[in-house]
C-alpha cells in the first residue's frame, strides 16, 4: 500500500487530499473545520480527516507532498520587480507580495506544523516533496478525468511564476508546452475589476460573473485600448501602469480608476449600472482570450479533450462558451479547480509522475472523482445523539416515505436543508450540503437570496437535474456533474419579454419570469447546470425522480448550505445552527426530518453575523 498525503496552504483555500495506491480516499478544504471562509492557514484539520478516513497516521504515510515549490531563484526576482520599483535593496524587499516573502521560509513551517500535528519529532516525518503550482493544478486536472491524452490549460491569478500554462497529457504524464508568466495574469486582470467594483478579491470574482448579465459591455474597446495586449493566439501581457499587485497592497492604482471615471465602489454600498457594464466588459474580454487560447492549443497539440484548472477554470460562463464555440468536443473541469485542489494534484503528480504508476481509465464512471464526494459523512446514529443532545423535534424515515414528502414539500413552495452523504469537495454544493427547493417558484430566488442566504438579490441560482432529462431543458447535451458549466434554457421552456420589458435596464430585468423555471434561469436566460446521476449521489437522484412524479420537473434549486461569509456546512452542528439562523422551513439530515416550527426556542449566544467576514 502506498500512501499519499496532498496539502495546499498559506495563500488562500486550504486543504488536505489522501490518495491510497492512486485511488482518492479523502479531500477537504481546511475551511469547513475551521468555519473561517476561505481559511488560508495550515490544514491541520483537514488532515486530520482525510488521516481517519483512511485509518493511518502521519508516520504511516509514504509520502507527503505540498503544491508549490518553496525556493525563489533570487535572479528571477530582481529581473521581475526591479522593472517596478527603485532601484536598492531596502526598496526591493519592501516591495515584495506577502504571499511570496512566506514562500522563503515555506519548508520549514511545513515540517514544523506536521510534527506538532504528528506529535513526534521533526526527524521521524516521511519525505516531503514539493510540486510546481502550476503542475499540481494540470495533475488535479488530468489524472481524474475520463480521457487517456489530453490538452490541460491551467489559468489562475500566479503559481510560482506561471500564471497560464499548458501541459499535454498523456496517460501517466504531463508534459509542459509553454506558459505566461507573473505579472501577466488573465485570474489577476479579472481580480482587479472584482475589487474595482467593491467585492472581495478570492472570493468575489463569482458575483461578478453574475452581475455580468445585468450590464453592457461599454468597456471593452476601453479595457483593450488601455489594459493588455491581445495577440491573435491568445496570448496577452498587462500593462502595469495601471495595476498595485506587483507592488503594492491594492489590485488597482489611480491610473486605473481615472481611466475608468472614479475610485472603486466601497463595499456593501449600492451596486450601480457602472459596476454591472463593467461586470459585463471584464467577462467579454476574459472570454475571448480564453477562447483564443483555446484554439491555439487545439491547433498546436491536435487533441479533442480539454482539460482546465485553475481559479479561472471555475468561470462557468467561459466554461460554457467553450464548449458551444470552442474546438474541443470534449472538455473537463477539475471540480477544486482553485488552490483547494492543488492538493490532490499535488498527490496524483507523486503518484503517476514520480512513482510511474500506470493509468487506467475505467469507462464505467464519469470520472475518478466520485462526484467530488470525498469529505466527511455523518451516521444516523451521530446525527440522532447530536439532535436529542438539543432536544430537537425530528422524526426518522425510510426513503421511501422520505423522498415523496420532500417533493410535496418543495411543490409547496418551502425551502429545505438538505444534508446527507459526503461532504463535497471544491467550492461547489452538489447535492451533499446543499439548500433546495422548487425552481417553478416565482418568489424562490428572492426568498432564498434575501431570507436564507442574507445576500445580493441579483445573485442568481443553479438547477440540479436528472442527467438523462439535461438536453430536454437546458440547451446542453452532455454531463455537468459539477456545477461548471453554464448553458442556455431550452427555447420550449423559455417565457418571451415583452417590448416593454425588453426596455428594462439592469436590476430592473431581476424579477421578469424568464422560464419555466425562473428561480434557477437568470437575466441573460442561462443557467448554471449541475447534472445528477444516480451512480454518484443516488438519492438526491431518488429526490429529483420523486419531485418529477409530482410536479413534471425533474429539477431542483440546488445552493450551497451556508449563509453569506460562511463556509458550506460540514457537520449536523452546523447544519442545525443554520437552518435556527434563516427562514428555512425544513431540515434533512440523512432520514431525519425537521420542521422548523416544531424546534424548541432557538437563542444565540453572540451576534453570529458579525463572526462571518462578508466575502
Amino acid at each position: 500500500m502506498t500512501a499519499i498525503l496532498g496539502i495546499s496552504a498559506f495563500y488562500h483555500d486550504s486543504a488536505a487530499a489522501l490518495i491510497v495506491d492512486g485511488n482518492i480516499v479523502a479531500a477537504a478544504q481546511e475551511e469547513r473545520f475551521t468555519r473561517k471562509k476561505h481559511d488560508p492557514g495550515f490544514p491541520a484539520k483537514a488532515i486530520e480527516y482525510c488521516l481517519a478516513e483512511a485509518g493511518l497516521t502521519i508516520q504511516q504515510l509514504d509520502h507527503i507532498v505540498f503544491y508549490d515549490k518553496p525556493l525563489i531563484k533570487f535572479e528571477r526576482l530582481l529581473e521581475t520587480y526591479l522593472s517596478y520599483v527603485p532601484v536598492g535593496f531596502q526598496s526591493f524587499v519592501a516591495a515584495i507580495p506577502v504571499w511570496l516573502k512566506e514562500k522563503l521560509y515555506l519548508k520549514k513551517t511545513l515540517r514544523r506544523e506536521l510534527a506538532a500535528l504528528g506529535q513526534m519529532e521533526e526527524k521521524e516525518l516521511p519525505a516531503l516533496m514539493f510540486t510546481e503550482h502550476h503542475q499540481s493544478h494540470a495533475a488535479s486536472a488530468f489524472f481524474p478525468c475520463p480521457h487517456d491524452k489530453a490538452a490541460v490549460m491551467c489559468l489562475d491569478g500566479v503559481g510560482e511564476w506561471a500564471t497560464s500554462s499548458v501541459w499535454l497529457g498523456e496517460n501517466n504524464r504531463l508534459t509542459p508546452q509553454w506558459e505566461i508568466n507573473f505579472p501577466h495574469s488573465l485570474g489577476l486582470l479579472y481580480s482587479a475589476f472584482t475589487y474595482y467594483t467593491g467585492f472581495k478579491v478570492n472570493s468575489g470574482e463569482y458575483k461578478l460573473m453574475g452581475l455580468a448579465p445585468y450590464g453592457e459591455p461599454k468597456y471593452v474597446d476601453l479595457i483593450l485600448d488601455n489594459l493588455l495586449d491581445v495577440k491573435d493566439d491568445g496570448s496577452f501581457k498587462l500593462d502595469m501602469r495601471y495595476f498595485n499587485y506587483a507592488t503594492g497592497l491594492t489590485m488597482t492604482n489611480a491610473r486605473f480608476h481615472r481611466l475608468f471615471d472614479g475610485e472603486p465602489r466601497a463595499a456593501e454600498s449600492e451596486v450601480t449600472q457602472k459596476e454591472m457594464d463593467l461586470a459585463r466588459s471584464i467577462q467579454v474580454v476574459t472570454e475571448e482570450i480564453v477562447l483564443k487560447l483555446a484554439h491555439t492549443v487545439h491547433r498546436e497539440l491536435q487533441v479533442d479533450n480539454l482539460c482546465l484548472a485553475g481559479g479561472v477554470a471555475l468561470n462557468c460562463v467561459s466554461n460554457g462558451r467553450l464548449l458551444r464555440e470552442g474546438p474541443f468536443k470534449n472538455i473537463w473541469v477539475q471540480p477544486a479547480a482553485g488552490d483547494a485542489g492543488g492538493a490532490l494534484g499535488a498527490a496524483l503528480a507523486i503518484w503517476y509522475e514520480y512513482l510511474e504508476n500506470a493509468r487506467a481509465i475505467d469507462n464505467s464512471k464519469l470520472d475518478a472523482m466520485q462526484g467530488s464526494y470525498l469529505g466527511p459523512r455523518h451516521s444516523q446514529n451521530e446525527i440522532n445523539a447530536y439532535l436529542d443532545s438539543i432536544n430537537a423535534s425530528y422524526e426518522v424515515i425510510d426513503d421511501d416515505q422520505l423522498m415523496p414528502r420532500l417533493a410535496q414539500i418543495m411543490q409547496d413552495e418551502h425551502v429545505v436543508g438538505w444534508f446527507q452523504g459526503r461532504m463535497e469537495f471544491g467550492p461547489r454544493a452538489l447535492g451533499g450540503r446543499s439548500i433546495i427547493g422548487d425552481p417553478r417558484s416565482p418568489k424562490m430566488q428572492s426568498v432564498m437570496n434575501l431570507k436564507i442566504k442574507y445576500r445580493e438579490s441579483f445573485r442568481p441560482f443553479a438547477p440540479a437535474i436528472k442527467a438523462e432529462k439535461v438536453s430536454e431543458w437546458f440547451e446542453h447535451q452532455c454531463e455537468s456533474p459539477y456545477m461548471l458549466m453554464v448553458a442556455p434554457v431550452a427555447e420550449g421552456k423559455r417565457i418571451e419579454m415583452t417590448d416593454e420589458q425588453k426596455q428594462l435596464f439592469g436590476i430592473e430585468k431581476l424579477h421578469i419570469p424568464r422560464s419555466e423555471i425562473p428561480a434557477v434561469t437568470h437575466v441573460d436566460y442561462s443557467a448554471r447546470i449541475q447534472t445528477v446521476h444516480s451512480e454518484t449521489n443516488p438519492r438526491f437522484y431518488h429526490l429529483l425522480d420523486e419531485f418529477e412524479k409530482l410536479s413534471g420537473c425533474p429539477v431542483s434549486v440546488n445552493t450551497s448550505f451556508n449563509v453569506r461569509g460562511e463556509p458550506i456546512v460540514c457537520t449536523p452542528e452546523d447544519a442545525y445552527r443554520c437552518f435556527m439562523r434563516t427562514e428555512m422551513d425544513y431540515l434533512v439530515l440523512e432520514n431525519a426530518i425537521l420542521y422548523k416550527q416544531d424546534q424548541p426556542r432557538w437563542e444565540e449566544t453572540s451576534n453570529w453575523q458579525e463572526e462571518f467576514e462578508l466575502d
